[in-house]
């Protein structure tokens, strides 16, 4: 998920409980084609097949789609839309084409498809990732994430047990420790937003809740896809002797360099990726990647849409609505990781084990509770 920082909020909240109509309504008037044209959907995509985060949001939009039954022509594609007013130009062509649903797939996206929605108050707009619609004043403005730090977090579980494997079988070398006994853990991460920074430390947590002496160095690349800078920024954390690398970048780049650096210098480190399964690109390195099942969110928008019912306006799910889940796990993970898993997600499936228990981690140290008059408010307990 893909966030730019939002310079024009503010201004856009002022304008939006002025500039927004009703939600949009959705009429067949039993003309065949009008009642093709009002059930057309478009998707504006930061980048393509080729990218692996835009590639999950596409097969989730066309799994969705094929078991709803809707066909392929009232799909409307807008394929490398860059975070910038080519959003608000492809939105003017897909409103034009007849789209009365439309789809964005980045957090950057946001502040021009809120403008859309404000422009176009008869069609029904969703920024993926995003984070004000609630409070923009636009029925026909929506936002949408999965809960993907939990997948993050089990993906720190296949870590942590082969961080143990590789402890006791006396394989990590002397670089891979600190100085205070702490096996090293890599991440790269694409910007320091709060997606980043939550989904590393769900990570972080996965890997402690099994092997607990652990520290972890986290590098930018201030891009969400680069794989030369992925892969650099890889190298560069095994480099100070991490045993484990992370990622929250959408490319390749981090396992392919792993997978190197096993090959050519029989480098002990290995890879956890995002998105996708990586073990084409890291047949060794890669243990699994974290991943959203987009499937899952779009089947519930598409049907909203399709039968004329209310839209979720804020949707966020994970494991308890298969909206989450990691990948193929690869040859190279620990003996019994494949159950350690099916135990970790069942937890989070049924409501056992919350990925940021207050009660066992903060940043202060001290237990954080609920606040018991509004259940909003946070409160520190001291005892």
């Amino acid at each position: 998920m893909k966030k730019l920082l939002s310079l024009v909020l503010v201004c856009a909240m002022t304008i939006a409980l002025v500039g927004c109509g009703q939600k949009a309504e959705r009429v067949d008037n039993g003309s065949g084609s009008d009642k093709s044209s009002a059930k057309k959907i478009g998707a504006i995509l930061l980048g393509d097949e080729t990218e692996g985060y835009t590639l999950a949001h596409i097969n989730g939009i066309k799994e969705a789609a094929k078991e709803l039954g809707i066909s392929d022509s009232d799909i409307v594609w807008k394929y490398n839309i860059s975070e910038s007013d080519e959003v608000s130009k492809a939105a003017d062509q897909l409103v034009a084409q007849g789209c009365k649903l439309i789809i964005s797939n980045s957090y950057g996206h946001q502040d021009y498809m809120y403008a859309a929605a404000q422009k176009y108050t008869d069609v029904d707009f969703v920024a993926m990732t995003g984070d004000y619609a609630a409070i923009s004043g636009c029925d026909n403005f929506y936002n949408a994430f999965t809960k993907v730090y939990e997948s993050r977090y089990v993906s720190g579980v296949v870590a942590g047990m082969k961080i143990a494997e590789l402890v006791n079988e006396d394989k990590i070398p002397a670089t891979g420790y600190d100085a205070d006994g702490n096996v090293k853990v890599g991440y790269v991460g694409a910007y320091p937003y709060a997606e980043v920074v939550s989904g590393y430390t769900a990570f972080y947590l996965g890997i402690k809740s099994v092997y607990d002496k652990v520290a972890m160095e986290v590098s930018y690349t201030d891009s969400w896809f680069d794989i030369e800078g992925e892969g650099a920024a890889a190298e560069s954390l095994m480099a100070d002797g991490c045993v484990i690398i992370g990622q929250h970048a959408d490319s390749t780049g981090a396992p392919s360099a792993v997978q190197a650096a096993q090959d050519s210098s029989n480098t002990v480190a290995f890879s956890v990726g995002y998105n996708v399964d990586m073990l084409d690109v890291a047949k060794t390195a890669a243990l699994t990647s974290a991943t959203n099942n987009w499937t899952a969110y779009y089947t519930t928008l598409f049907k909203a849409y399709e039968d004329g019912k209310e839209i979720p306006q804020n949707w966020a799910e994970g494991y308890d609505a298969d909206a989450v889940a990691i990948t193929k796990l690869g040859d190279s993970c620990a003996e019994g990781t494949a159950e350690k898993v099916a135990e970790v997600e069942a937890a989070l499936k049924d409501g056992s084990l919350h990925v940021f228990d207050t009660s066992k981690f903060t940043v202060t140290g001290k237990n954080v509770k609920k606040n018991e008059d509004n259940g909003l408010n946070l409160e520190i307990d001291d005892n």
